[in-house]
């Protein structure tokens, strides 16, 4: 006669791990909400920026992953100004080769000097993250540290209003107004993570 193995085992492990998943989730979830405190501080930092409201708006999502750390809250602006940036870079790009085809040339070459100094903004920009994400040393190579990112978040920040003053001698049109207002909106994202990491640096920078 055979026997067969009671399905009651494996059930009751499946309901066992389905539970414990339901818990990770309900965790991860609860995690997710920014608490008051992790707010009040992104708030607090954002007015040293130029822009505190948009500072506020754009990072107070990441409030429960800056959790109050100075650091952190630099190292998140300057990943969302390199986000806004490369999106800039690749819209230009697109323009571009789509002015290559128009007769106003002068608006033809301001986009073609805009995606080359745009390409040149992403870099530093990458450059400062890629710094901000090994910080650490002595006092003296932090400082150092914090000063390289300090000059490339100067430089891409440059190099945005290098974009806009490329369209100073072209006439008045769609293009140019389309592109000098997402630039102004690119530059103060870029403005803001320059302040925080300036505001980090200085407390580092201070006994």
């Amino acid at each position: 006669m055979k026997h067969h193995r009671s399905p009651s085992l494996p059930l009751l492990l499946l309901a066992t791990m389905l539970l414990h998943l339901s818990d990770i989730a309900s965790a991860t979830a609860a995690a997710t909400v920014p608490t008051a405190n992790n707010t009040d501080f992104i708030r607090t930092s954002c007015g040293t920026t130029l822009y505190p409201e948009l500072c506020y708006t754009s990072l107070s999502g990441y409030a429960n992953v800056v959790q109050q750390d100075p650091a952190r809250l630099a190292r998140v602006a300057i990943g969302l100004s390199l986000s806004k940036a490369r999106r800039m870079a690749n819209y230009v790009s697109n323009l571009s080769r789509q002015a290559d085809y128009g007769s106003d040339h002068r608006a033809a070459s301001a986009l073609h000097d805009c995606y080359t100094v745009f390409g040149d903004a992403v870099d530093g920009i990458t450059g400062s993250l890629q710094q901000m994400r090994h910080l650490g040393g002595s006092p003296e190579e932090l400082r150092f540290q914090l000063s390289n990112v300090q000059t490339y978040m100067s430089a891409a920040l440059t190099n945005e209003d290098t974009c806009t003053d490329g369209f100073d001698d072209v006439p008045d049109c769609p293009v140019k107004s389309d592109v000098s207002g997402r630039v102004v909106k690119v530059k103060k994202v870029t403005s803001n993570a320059l302040a925080l990491v300036n505001s980090y640096a200085a407390n580092v920078t201070t006994p």
